[in-house]
């Protein structure tokens, strides 16, 4: 199959852009700020440079992981969030409605309120955040293009090799755990999180890719362990033998608003998931997983 993987640089783009690759799919890695010589530079919200892109390449898969994924940034250019996550990915499906390929939106659990988990693809949405609401009106443009072939695959916080710390909401955390400055750190104890690695989703994608049958308009993936911040801190803490007296458990129910709203369980349904692909998700156990990638990483 021919691929193209937007936001190829990113820490899910860059997995699913190595995964197609190493089994041997001819793949198209995009990139805007942090282009490579292995990736091309593009910005998607240039839409001539991107049809000719996409014409010239005429992929069968385009699978979309480019996004404004920071709700903080989101909060203060709610217009360049609503351009990325919305305006972008309805223009990818007119393209899909115009080439014949089939369009993967990489989506976000964030589209819930986190009042009543678990949550299937069928559930009604009600993003608490302005980010949530730019994923959720990206949901929405992909599905609304009559005579497309879209997907909407929603995942949950995710971590995995990363070129900083900082591209992570999980990754960031080992920064956390290991800053002996003195800084104190409050840390969100009340909301749940379910962490999935990115090598999995990037997995389970060319897993999907191969089946051959018509796919389901929405899928949830997502790892089944439930932490909150706080508790992923203190797996950290134990796998790198540290003391984390400088960071204090924060069991509070939010009270602003924007980016500072929490859901507090925004637990994704997976078992319509795992029938499509006959059962095992493929989900790492997350200490098991990090116990290996930091120990390799020291040697």
């Amino acid at each position: 199959m021919k691929i193209i993987v937007t936001g190829a640089s990113g820490v899910l783009g860059s997995a699913v852009y190595q995964a197609f690759k190493a089994t041997g799919h001819t793949v198209c890695g995009l990139a805007h700020s942090r282009s490579t010589p292995q990736l091309k530079q593009l910005d998607l919200l240039s839409k001539g440079p991107t049809e000719d892109l996409f014409n010239e390449f005429s992929p069968d898969w385009v699978i979309h992981c480019a996004a404004e994924r920071r709700p903080d940034v989101a909060e203060k250019d709610p217009e360049g969030a609503q351009r990325l996550n919305a305006s972008v990915p309805a223009h990818l499906a007119e393209l899909s409605k115009a080439l014949g390929f089939t369009l993967i939106y990489i989506s976000t659990d964030y589209v819930f309120d986190g009042t009543s988990p678990p949550y299937t693809p069928n559930s009604q949405t009600n993003p608490l955040q302005l980010y949530g609401q730019s994923k959720r009106d990206g949901e929405l443009a992909v599905l609304g293009v009559g005579g497309a072939n879209p997907v909407v695959l929603r995942v949950p916080v995710l971590y995995g090799p990363a070129p900083h710390n900082s591209d992570s909401a999980v990754n960031i955390l080992l920064d956390v755990v290991q800053d002996q400055s003195g800084k104190t750190y409050k840390m969100d104890h009340y909301a749940s999180r379910y962490p999935t690695n990115v090598e999995d989703i990037a997995s389970f994608l060319v897993r999907l890719s191969a089946l051959g049958t018509p796919l389901p308009p929405i899928l949830h993936y997502s790892g089944e362990e439930k932490f909150t911040k706080f508790e992923m801190c203190e797996i950290f803490a134990r796998i790198l033998n540290l003391k984390i007296d400088h960071i204090k458990a924060d069991s509070a129910a939010p009270t602003g608003a924007g980016a500072t709203s929490r859901p507090r369980d925004c637990h994704l349904d997976t078992s319509g998931t795992k029938k499509l692909v006959g059962g095992d998700l493929g989900c790492s156990p997350f200490e098991t997983w990090w116990k290996q990638y930091l120990s390799s990483k020291n040697q």
